[in-house]
């Protein structure tokens, strides 16, 4: 048992109270009768619902929590009948009935490492009872049974600590003491055996296999922890909403991260010896050589979620001091079929987009810095374009996703399938569109320019900070600025920022440095109100809920293409770009700021130092 303080409690929700009555009885585990009879005290079940869900009792399983037959029967707030009695609702009000705190529990915020090793896992099972926390002088315990202490002393003299105790939903609880102990044995089991592991070469042919997670791979019986261990933290992934899984060795316990909305948190740590092995089992199944631990090496998975979806994952790995790293990327496939405004497209945006990608031929770039979003945007347009008319062709390092639509080539650069040699090979294919992952040399860019002159729309990526600078950096590479005038239908540069979560965003102001910090010189009127995060069981108390993309689209006029010159000044060519009538990004950002989606302080920190 380790003794050390935790450094990541839980946040804990303040009860709220209810005005009944009666009480319950202490040292029991509920009964849906007594649950029942105070429901009906604080007003919030009526008496014929209540009857109804004693009856439904009979055909329950026994063993079956009382606040989860109620919330099955699907009750409403007998007060607020527009209000479900939801579990977590029922779990709330127990909880004030305790004088207890309440707590979703959030999984990323638990040691699940050292929260194992506190109690025993029959003994925790026997009573409900799901160790979230410990330090020098206490330990949180979640409960769904919050008068059924009878435990509390014997752990308070066996830990030599108080006893925090919570409520939290019993699904929870029940869940995650099988999900944290089951991967806490697993994990003490790997280690003790890692010793007579050995390593062992998967291959998998075709691109497009489906792996099933726990089915696949030559890794043998005896090595079944590890796999449980791969497939716990890939569905825990899946379930967080999780954009990259970052495994990272270091000298004696190596840790696991997730980037959830662009932030990374630390979620598991592993024992290293353990980490070697989950690394060469997520190795096997990207297809990699397990063998090879001196070279980055690239692969990819296809799996399926807990939810049924499949899901395409990249796999990056790098030599470092104490071992190989590894980076998953995960790709969500109900990302590419959103629409334009489900992007966060305003609608003049959205019609100066299909304005340049839906003509017959000419260059669309689209730029920003690595995990802007510019691949969704591609593939996503690439969506929408794809119809059983048109020859879609890409060329890509590596294929992020695979789509039915497309006809999709991969970079090989030790066998010279360059970008360049890709597009020249596209060009014999009879396209009607080209989407070449990134305009890295001259070489490609000539292609793609050869490619649109000749009839074909082509899409391709830059890094650059805003829209006009991909003019100057075409122009670096070498691209002859007549061919820029002729070919270039527009371009589009991006950033992706954290939206305010729909749960439990305040009505804020913004002061007059920020909003002038904000919109510099563009003249738009400060909003006399304003959205703040809050924090709430649903955006683990961050204040934010998913992301959303700002744009900032220029379409090439013809008094444009008249200003792009051998000797382009870039200051001055932003200025005509303004006058044109082009969005900065900080128009953009402003606008969803006024709107309520996010904050000044999110977009000034994903906005470019100028204009």
């Amino acid at each position: 048992m380790s003794t050390e303080p935790s450094s990541n409690k839980p946040k804990i929700v303040p009860i709220r109270t209810f005005s009944g009555h009666l009480g319950f009885t202490e040292g029991k585990r509920l009964d849906l009768d007594e649950v029942l009879a105070n429901l009906l005290a604080d007003g919030l079940v009526a008496d014929e619902d209540a009857k109804r869900t004693r009856v439904a009792r009979i055909s329950s399983r026994n063993d079956v929590h009382p606040l989860v037959m109620i919330a099955n029967a699907k009750l409403n707030d007998a007060r607020h009948p527009e209000k479900a009695l939801s579990l977590e609702y029922l779990t709330e009000w127990l909880a004030g009935k305790a004088k207890l705190p309440y707590l979703k529990i959030d999984p990323t915020k638990v040691d699940v490492a050292r929260v194992g090793q506190i109690v025993a896992a029959n003994y925790a099972a026997r009573y409900r009872i799901l160790p979230l926390a410990i330090d020098e002088t206490s330990v949180t315990i979640a409960t769904s049974e919050p008068y059924d202490t009878r435990w509390t002393d014997d752990l308070r003299r066996m830990l030599r600590r108080e006893v925090q105790l919570i409520v939290a939903n019993p699904l929870d609880v029940n869940r995650f003491l099988i999900e944290f102990y089951g991967i806490t044995r697993a994990v003490r089991k790997a280690k003790d055996q890692k010793d007579n592991e050995k390593d062992s070469r998967g291959t998998m042919p075709s691109l497009e296999q489906l792996v099933e997670l726990g089915k696949s791979g030559d890794l043998g019986a005896e090595d079944s922890h590890i796999v449980r261990i791969v497939d716990w933290l890939l569905q825990y992934a899946y379930e967080q909403r999780a954009s990259d899984i970052h495994l990272e060795p270091r000298r004696d316990v190596s840790r696991v991260r997730f980037r959830i909305d662009g932030v990374l948190h630390k979620v598991f740590e592993l024992p290293t010896p353990v980490m070697v092995a989950v690394t060469a089992r997520i190795k096997i199944l990207g297809r990699m050589d397990i063998a090879e631990r001196r070279r980055p090496q690239d692969g990819r998975v296809k799996t399926r979620s807990p939810g049924g979806r499949e899901v395409e994952m990249r796999l990056s790995t790098m030599p470092t001091a104490f071992g190989e790293k590894v980076v998953m990327r995960i790709f969500d496939p109900d990302v590419v079929v959103k629409g334009f405004t489900e992007l966060g497209f305003s609608r003049h945006d959205e019609q100066a987009w299909r304005s340049m990608v839906e003509r017959p031929h000419g260059i669309v770039l689209v730029t920003g810095p690595t995990g802007s979003g510019k691949t969704t945007t591609l593939y996503s347009t690439l969506k929408q374009l794809a119809t059983p008319e048109l020859n879609v062709c890409t060329i890509e390092d590596p294929i992020e996703m695979i789509a039915a639509e497309f006809n999709q080539m991969q970079v090989q650069t030790n066998i010279d399938l360059t970008f360049a040699s890709g597009v020249r090979t596209l060009l014999r294919q009879d396209p009607d569109i080209i989407m070449v992952g990134e305009i890295r040399d001259l070489e490609t860019a000539e292609m793609a320019v050869q490619a649109s002159l000749t009839g074909h729309l082509v899409l391709s990526t830059l890094h650059t900070n805003d829209s006009p600078s991909a003019i100057t950096r075409m122009l670096d590479l070498g691209v002859p600025h007549y061919l820029i005038q002729s070919t270039l239908n527009g371009v589009i540069a991006q950033r992706l920022v954290r939206k305010l979560c729909p749960h439990c965003k305040t009505v804020g102001e913004i002061d007059d440095a920020s909003w002038a910090s904000l919109v510099r010189t563009l003249g738009l009127p400060k909003p006399h109100k304003v959205a703040a995060p809050k924090g709430c069981n649903e955006c683990r108390h961050t204040g934010y809920l998913g992301r959303i993309a700002i744009y900032e689209i220029l379409s090439i006029s013809d008094e444009l293409r008249s200003q792009i010159k051998a000797n382009l000044d870039l200051p001055s060519f932003q200025r005509v770009c303004m006058k044109s009538g082009m969005r900065p990004l900080r128009y953009s950002a402003a606008e969803l700021v006024a709107k309520g989606v996010t904050t000044a302080r999110e977009v000034l920190e994903a906005l470019p130092a100028e204009i």
